[in-house]
């Protein structure tokens, strides 16, 4: 009762201006976040006052859920309603509360350009606006733009590194007819725009890649050159694989950008189009979880204020969306304005457009269908460890030292069943003991999530002292993940690695397993800490691999192993050694010294 009267109190003095509203249960953990125009009018509408208070039967069942549990109601007050549309987005990103579903497909896309206001230009890849008067893009690329910039340059003869005109000589590649020389005035500005213009078409109708592609892995094939007609193969398959085939015609040149998303049993899809003068130049698909929290309005809005940063270097003046959805118009009218131009979401309902909606739903479909028949052990390990959701996204952090010092953590990233490299993070650590280290680390991850969302289920490699460790930050930053550790048992008052008679004991919130050695799910967490130790001991074995090649060059120019520990324990590093001066080193070693590595250092 006490409870209720606390969330009736908070309502009855919320103001009625725009805001984001938050709730909590009675672990103070974040249950949703919500935004509104008016918070007195948008917050009451959750409940019934009478005969005293209860949630509205009318709302959603995991709205109905969320209230439930609800024993606390905290709000903040914003200037507009797009400003609570922003927030509202930033703090799930951040928080990743219980009742609202979080979109990670967050990461910003490349396009490829070109700057025509120089004589010779070139294409490049950008994720960002790039500033000048000449510019073209072409995209975004969700998957395969670095295949298809270096076909380009593999198909025409443009000039090749950025370097390449500074040198103001013909190189290797103009020896091996990959560029003309412009750099020694060989080809004319028109020749080479001529060139260019040949390339544009070429990012546009792809089968004209593919079909010198194929001729070219065809003469390799013939010259026993089987790797590089490999490479051309695979490079073929990734550029036919950049776009949804489709025989619709516009009839215009029209730029449209499309998202088509779909709720599943167990999982939801979102699909996305992009058409550039009439044609797909490119297509998406990608999966999220927690579908039985699938809300269609909070499903585009997240996916649209992410997809459109303020950074985003093309945007099409009209988006079509295969559902209509509650703040359709209040996403368009904020992107109009964060864009400076009239941007319009329209759901066709009949002609081209709605054949290309019905298209990107009928993708999204095909997706969830191929996904269905995958046995998934994910939602085995949240039955067994009792975790609030199915651990799709997982992080597992460990840390290295070598020889007590350069303590380095790695934390690694398993995604809808397979490893997500691009997201594995080292950390650089100063801490001396083992349960300061992997503060230093989880803090700084922690800091990192207004950047990157929170996954569903963090691994420690530790036992329950660092586990707890780890739930006291996530609690003292209001966010809502569950933890477990992995750690051997003590043998001789030890755990090490190396012993096979010791097992693996596995921590969580509610209790601790020691599963068979053979049990799938036991395997599946120790692959988990597996990866991260190899991440963590990857960056020794790599600092060693360089010092082993710098002493090696050291030892080359008559510098003996004696004389190189005496110059490291003084400038620490080989890259001091490197960049000391001739008096530096004659006060470290000897003249003769200082004069060999400061007229020939080493590179």
């Amino acid at each position: 009762m006490n409870q209720q009267n606390n969330i009736k109190t908070t309502i009855q003095t919320l103001p009625n201006k725009a805001g984001v509203y938050q709730y909590f249960d009675k672990n103070d953990k974040l249950l949703y976040v919500g935004k509104a125009k008016n918070l007195k009018n948008r917050v009451k509408s959750y409940w019934r006052f009478t005969p005293e208070l209860h949630p509205n039967p009318k709302q959603e069942l995991r709205i109905l859920r969320m209230l439930e549990q609800a024993v606390k109601l905290d709000y903040i007050v914003v200037e507009s309603e797009a400003d609570a549309l922003i927030l509202e987005n930033s703090l799930i990103k951040q928080l990743n509360p219980k009742y609202n579903i979080l979109l990670r497909d967050d990461k910003t896309y490349p396009y490829i350009y070109i700057d025509e206001s120089q004589d010779f230009p070139r294409f490049e890849l950008t994720r960002k606006v790039i500033k000048g008067k000449n510019i073209t893009y072409y995209g975004p690329f969700p998957n395969g733009g670095k295949v298809l910039l270096d076909t380009l340059y593999e198909l025409f003869p443009l000039v090749q590194k950025k370097s390449c005109l500074r040198e103001k000589r013909a190189c290797l590649f103009y020896q091996i007819n990959k560029c003309l020389a412009p750099c020694e005035d060989k080809v004319t500005k028109k020749e080479y725009q001529d060139i260019v213009l040949k390339a544009k078409n070429a990012i546009v109708k792809r089968s004209i890649l593919i079909e010198k592609l194929t001729q070219k892995m065809m003469e390799f094939s013939i010259s026993e050159r089987y790797e590089e007609a490999i490479t051309l193969r695979d490079n073929i398959k990734t550029i036919e694989a950049l776009t949804i085939s489709s025989n619709i015609d516009l009839a215009k040149d029209e730029d449209l950008d499309i998202f088509a998303i779909v709720g599943g049993e167990r999982k939801g899809v979102i699909v996305k189009l992009f058409i550039r003068n009439g044609r797909v130049i490119s297509s998406s698909a990608s999966t999220f979880r927690n579908s039985e929290l699938y809300n269609e309005n909070e499903a585009y809005k997240q996916t649209l204020l992410e997809f459109y940063s303020v950074d985003t270097p093309q945007i099409s003046k009209h988006i079509l969306v295969a559902n209509s959805f509650e703040d359709q118009d209040k996403i368009a009218t904020l992107l109009s304005k964060r864009f400076g131009k009239k941007i319009e979401i329209l759901h066709p309902k009949r002609g081209s457009k709605a054949k290309l909606t019905n298209l990107a739903i009928e993708n999204a479909r095909e997706v969830l269908k191929r996904d269905k028949q995958q046995e998934e052990i994910e939602p085995k390990i949240a039955e067994l460890f009792e975790l609030s959701q199915t651990p799709y996204r997982v992080e597992t952090f460990d840390n290295s030292h070598m020889m007590g010092v350069a303590t380095v953590g790695a934390m690694v990233v398993w995604s809808d069943g397979k490893w997500s490299k691009r997201d594995y993070r080292r950390y650089a650590l100063e801490a001396k003991d083992e349960y300061g280290q992997m503060k230093e680390m989880i803090t700084r991850r922690i800091e990192s999530f207004k950047k990157s969302s929170p996954p569903d289920l963090w691994i420690l490699d530790g036992g329950e002292t660092l586990r707890r460790l780890a739930v006291s930050l996530l609690k003292e930053a209001k966010v809502s993940l569950d933890v477990i550790a992995i750690a051997k048992e003590k043998l001789d008052t030890k755990a090490h690695r190396a012993k096979g008679s010791a097992k693996d004991i596995i921590y969580t919130k509610e209790s601790v397993f020691e599963l068979s050695p053979n049990d799938k799910r036991l395997q599946w967490v120790q692959r988990q800490r597996d990866e991260a130790h190899r991440f963590a001991i990857t960056y020794h074995q790599n600092q060693k691999r360089k010092a082993d090649t710098q002493n090696s060059l050291l030892q080359k120019k008559g510098i003996g192993p004696a004389t190189v520990k005496k110059l490291l324990n003084y400038f620490g590093t080989f890259e001091a050694i490197q960049n000391a001066s001739y008096s530096e080193i004659s006060v470290a070693s000897s003249e003769k010294i200082a004069k060999i590595l400061s007229t020939d250092n080493v590179k």
